[in-house]
């Protein structure tokens, strides 16, 4: 059976199902949504327990002609990175279902339905080796989690929500034109016009074709990640966005950004992308920064995570972009750490908004003794996102520094620094929300069932990550390899420039 298609339009006609026929059935939908995302984990969980790779890396791969007049096809591939990335997805969205459970209070089968669209636009993102597919689901993406934000947001959710599009679109549309120039210049050249990846790795780009085709790529993904100058939309879709467009926000479409280098910008522009190395790398560390001075500053829990996002990324783009193995090892590592970490930040914010009311920390304080599960696991969480060692963010972070440091010393330095800089802002957090006087006179309920489920899926993650992430590696292996190999020159004053 061709699983990787179920894993895209599973959520996709369930959701479509959700919406047609549970029009005003509150429960029926929120029990089909966390069936269909549930079932979804399972599928994800049974293709990594069978997954055996092919020469090239990849576990599975479904080929059908989709428009051949115009060499498009229906190609979809699983290789370790891509793997890993679906089961991240898979986790996450049963625990947005069971977040929003009581949060969304109103028209939960449109609620639904964008979710699960939202869901299958990231697998399809994850899976699609033809460009026109990949395009088409970055596109899907887009349009739900805008629904999500303009009729579920908070206060200035309609800012926010055509702020997070107009960015968004930017970026895709020079994708889409880099894509084109890619498809004529392979149709050029040999004769055949195609948006196959595989074939498109072969292509010979001429003169500084290839640095203008890697930049129409490289913004579009940096807007998603997001890089500094171009990071402005997130803090503000974070703040106004309801709990579960936050985790998804966080948790996975910040990753398709970063996917998106590792799969496109490295193998099929290695030369401009070496050229580019130094400056990518510079832009990492300048996100890790800037997302943690912002941070400090913050009084709103939302936005202090939010800002924490550009801080951890910056992480994963440095890495990225020191380009050797425990290098790209570490960020995909981190890539699911801080999936994991930051969307159960994002979900049990949202929880004590439910509570308090507020997210503001000067309206916080003494919830330890109140809520003891509760601030169990955002103590749990705070820890991975400070990089503790047995916890998910260390391996990533720790592979990342040890990689970067074979190319710089000194920047492998300053990226330790950017730790440092976020276990005071994360510390300074928890200690006003948890810790100290109660300044809220309430009848607090801890965690009941549903929530402690949910994030006692994601605790188990982090832990696993922590303590055991040999397995994580092995799926990283062979797909890492291939990044490294496609790296065919590093010219002087490129990457060991600076050294």
């Amino acid at each position: 059976m061709d699983w990787l298609s179920v894993l895209i339009f599973l959520p996709l006609f369930g959701g479509l199902w959700i919406s047609l026929t549970g029009r005003n059935k509150t429960a029926f939908a929120r029990w089909a949504a966390l069936a269909v995302t549930s079932t979804e984990l399972l599928i994800s969980l049974c293709l990594w327990w069978g997954a055996v790779p092919n020469e090239e890396g990849y576990f599975y791969i479904i080929r059908a002609p989709w428009v051949p007049t115009m060499g498009i096809q229906f190609l979809l591939g699983m290789d370790g990175i891509s793997l890993l990335l679906v089961l991240l997805t898979a986790l996450l969205s049963p625990v947005v279902v069971l977040v929003s459970w009581n949060a969304v209070q109103r028209n939960w089968p449109a609620f639904a339905a964008l979710l699960l669209a939202t869901e299958a636009g990231i697998m399809g993102v994850f899976l699609s080796l033809d460009l026109v597919l990949f395009y088409v689901f970055w596109e899907l993406m887009l349009v739900p989690m805008y629904f999500l934000i303009g009729l579920w947001g908070h206060e200035r959710r309609l800012y926010a929500a055509y702020k997070f599009f107009l960015f968004t679109i930017t970026g895709s549309l020079l994708m889409l034109i880099a894509i084109l120039g890619l498809y004529f210049t392979h149709g050029k050249q040999t004769g055949i016009y195609t948006f196959d990846y595989f074939e498109l790795l072969k292509i010979n780009l001429p003169g500084n074709s290839e640095m203008w085709l890697m930049l129409g790529f490289f913004v579009a993904f940096a807007v998603k990640v997001p890089l500094f100058p171009i990071h402005s939309w997130l803090p503000d879709a974070h703040t106004e966005a309801p709990t579960a467009g936050s985790i998804f926000l966080a948790g996975l479409l910040l990753k398709t950004g970063a996917y998106g280098l590792l799969r496109f910008c490295l193998p099929l522009f290695p030369d401009a992308s070496a050229d580019f190395a130094p400056v990518g790398m510079i832009l990492g560390i300048i996100g890790i920064f800037y997302g943690a001075l912002l941070a400090l500053v913050q009084e709103d829990m939302k936005r202090l995570i939010a800002y924490s996002s550009i801080s951890h990324l910056g992480f994963v783009v440095f890495g990225i972009y020191a380009w050797n193995e425990e290098s790209l090892n570490g960020a995909v590592l981190l890539m699911l750490a801080h999936g994991v970490t930051t969307g159960a930040m994002f979900a049990m914010v949202g929880m004590l908004e439910e509570r308090s009311g507020t997210r503001l920390l000067a309206q916080l304080g003494g919830l330890l003794s109140p809520l003891p599960r509760l601030a169990s696991l955002l103590l749990l969480f705070t820890l991975s996102a400070m990089s503790m060692p047995g916890l998910a963010n260390f391996v990533g972070e720790f592979l990342v520094l040890a990689g970067v440091f074979q190319v710089s010393a000194g920047l492998a330095v300053a990226g330790a620094l950017g730790i440092i800089t976020g276990v005071v802002y994360l510390l300074w957090m928890y200690q006003r929300a948890m810790l100290g006087e109660i300044t809220i006179k309430r009848a607090w309920t801890d965690l009941n069932r549903r929530e402690t489920v949910s994030l006692g899926l994601l605790a188990f993650a982090v832990l696993w990550l922590g303590l055991y992430p040999a397995p994580f590696l092995d799926s990283l292996q062979i797909p890492v390899t291939a990044i490294i190999e496609s790296k065919s020159s590093v010219p002087t004053g490129s990457i060991d420039a600076l050294r």
